[in-house]
């Protein structure tokens, strides 16, 4: 649990140094880091909130970065001047604030969201580079999402949600103050933006309109033609252009780990990416001269890691080292990727980590782990957490439960309006499948999850309260009524898809309430951990405090763990450290039976 977490990457001017984000000090802060290689010097200093990096000015070495309030997700974008000191560019209570691209052809203004003027909706504006004074571009009245802003200035790209797996683009022009509907279309079909081409004659976005999966296609803005780019077998997580557009990085979604290819347009050939051990690459940006790119390499067993790539030369090196140095990555394990048939026939792929010590003379416990979401998906990638619980002897089996995005889109809206209920019985299914593994003890498998996650333990040990030994919530919902009446403001364009996802509060009280582990907390009859951090703004506090409340009445095991100074997610170390340590106590004392109660 004390591997160090790094995170974005953004050249200096000079293109001597790149900017990023580390949990090194315990908390997130800012970094720079010499491309030769060295020690990373930190540019902020924050014990209290963690502190994300955003870009180094085009001209000079002053920088951007974000910072919230506990993890309450109102995030402010601040300047650190070239004397060191902080200047917070979007001051004010209760809004959130998102950088949103620099004036790419000269670096004299940056782009920046903000909800100050309605909580529910994001206006656009634009900040000076040199003085800071803003003007507004574009006042969102239309529940629209800003997704992209032409180089020109001309346009401006809108994403519109109708439901989670159908999305529209609308153009705004800029001059004539009117929207324009790119993406007319029949049936579900999602489409995101990704970004105007350098010139600025075409938008370049992600569609799944006619297939399963989501391919690259350019609209030309002076024809309004659209154009076929690049497709795969699996879904098109993004593309973006480089400075000059000489590059265009794509990223697949290949069977749970992410594929890039790299694409010289000059040339017109795809460029060979270096061949690094133990993983893939991840995460690239491109300097401002085109000579140089950073990426982020990950492997199961090797956490992320920041390397700058010389496209001269060929040359690639490592610039952070995440691993702790005592763990020898030989103990840690290689994950695989598996699959079993559900109930109904529906294959349910997984990924799957195995402990060494795991035989079928010495079976293990096992856990089923379950995603965040509605719609996140595990990975083939370094977590820290699942590690942990292998290493000490856990079997754990990462669901992609229908409804998962990566998968296909038939796939990904099974799930709709069925949470509760088939989504979980592939859960369910997931534990036959594990006891049927020859070195899994099927007499001892527990649930847990995060977020999403965290909701179908508990409805796990609500509605199949004779199937797992155990369950971990992690501010999961057990009240789904509370939680999508009390969304966030901020999240007023995604309400709408939201309901039809999971269902309306008002339309279908009901409903919620035969899926809401709360109003069916007399039935669990497991032991149950809850994680919750006080400042979620999704999860409120409220969904764990009820739960265990309720579950207590049962005389069953409760645990519950409270973070005074977190939010959805883990963004300080001790913090994490401490959510690993107590899911391990617990899982060993109830269902591998060999740990002495934890000191209250």
């Amino acid at each position: 649990m004390a591997t160090t977490d790094f995170e974005g990457a953004s050249f200096s001017p000079d293109e001597k140094k790149i900017l990023f984000s580390s949990n090194g000090s315990g908390i997130f802060n800012a970094y720079s880091v010499p491309v030769k290689g060295g020690t990373p010097t930190p540019l902020t200093q924050s014990k209290t909130d963690s502190t994300f990096a955003v870009s180094y000015f085009p001209k000079d070495e002053r920088i951007l970065y974000t910072r919230d309030q506990g993890g309450n997700e109102n995030s402010h974008l601040y300047v650190r001047g070239l004397d060191g000191k902080e200047k917070d560019l979007t001051p004010g209570d209760n809004l959130k604030a998102l950088f949103a691209g620099w004036k790419e052809d000269d670096g004299s203004a940056f782009y920046v969201l903000s909800n100050e003027r309605d909580a529910r909706f994001f206006d656009l504006y634009k900040y000076g580079a040199k003085t800071y004074e803003r003007t507004l571009l574009y006042q969102n009245e239309g529940n629209y999402m800003v997704a992209g802003i032409s180089r020109d200035e001309k346009w401006i790209a809108l994403g519109k949600a109708q439901t989670t797996a159908d999305s529209d683009i609308y153009l705004y022009d800029v001059a004539k103050k009117e929207h324009k509907h790119i993406t007319a279309h029949e049936g579900i079909a999602n489409h995101s933006v990704s970004e105007f081409d350098p010139d600025s004659t075409a938008l370049y976005f992600l569609t799944d309109e006619g297939s399963e999966f989501s391919r690259v296609v350019r609209y030309v803005l002076a024809t309004g033609k659209q154009e076929e780019v690049e497709r795969a077998n699996w879904d098109i997580l993004y593309t973006s252009f480089s400075k000059k557009g000489t590059y265009r990085v794509t990223a697949i979604n290949e069977d749970g780990h992410t594929v890039i290819r790299l694409h010289n347009m000059k040339a017109g050939k795809q460029v060979v990416l270096p061949q690094i051990p133990e993983g893939g690459i991840t995460s690239v940006s491109f300097a401002p001269s085109e000579k140089r790119m950073a990426f982020y390499h990950v492997g199961d067993r090797s956490p992320s890691n920041l390397y700058v790539y010389e496209f001269a030369t060929g040359k690639a090196t490592r610039l952070t080292h995440a691993l702790n140095p005592e763990i020898d990555p030989e103990d840690l394990v290689d994950t695989q990727v598996v699959r079993f048939k559900s109930f109904d026939g529906l294959e349910i792929p997984n990924i799957l980590f195995k402990p060494h010590q795991a035989t079928p003379e010495n079976k293990s416990p096992a856990i089923v782990w379950v995603h965040g979401g509605p719609g996140g998906q595990t990975r083939k990638s370094y977590s820290a957490m699942l590690q942990y619980l292998t290493n000490h002897g856990y079997v754990v089996l990462g669901i992609n439960n229908r409804g998962s995005s990566g998968y296909g889109k038939t796939f990904f809206t099974a799930d709709d309006q069925k949470h509760g209920r088939e989504p979980l019985r592939d859960c369910v299914e997931a534990k036959k499948y594990l006891a049927s593994l020859p070195y899994v003890d099927g007499s001892r498998i527990g649930i847990a999850g995060g977020s999403y996650g965290g909701y179908m333990a508990l409805a796990a040990l609500a509605f199949h309260p004779d199937t797992f030994n155990v369950g971990v919530d992690i501010f999961g919902v057990s009240n789904w009524l509370r939680t999508l009446q009390g969304m966030p403001a901020d999240w007023e364009a995604f309400r709408a898809a939201l309901y039809q996802e999971m269902g309306d509060p008002v339309k279908q009280e009901q409903m919620l309430k035969d899926i809401s582990p709360l109003f069916h907390a007399a039935k669990i009859q497991k032991p149950l951990l809850v994680i919750q951090g006080a400042n979620d703004p999704r999860v409120l506090q409220a969904e764990s405090d009820d739960i265990v409340a309720a579950v207590k009445k049962n005389n069953v095991p409760v645990e519950y763990v409270v973070f005074p100074d977190e939010g959805h997610g883990f963004t300080k170390t001790k913090n994490e450290v401490e959510a690993g340590s107590r899911m391990l106590q617990f899982l060993d004392r109830y269902l591998k039976g060999s740990s002495p109660a934890p000191a209250n």
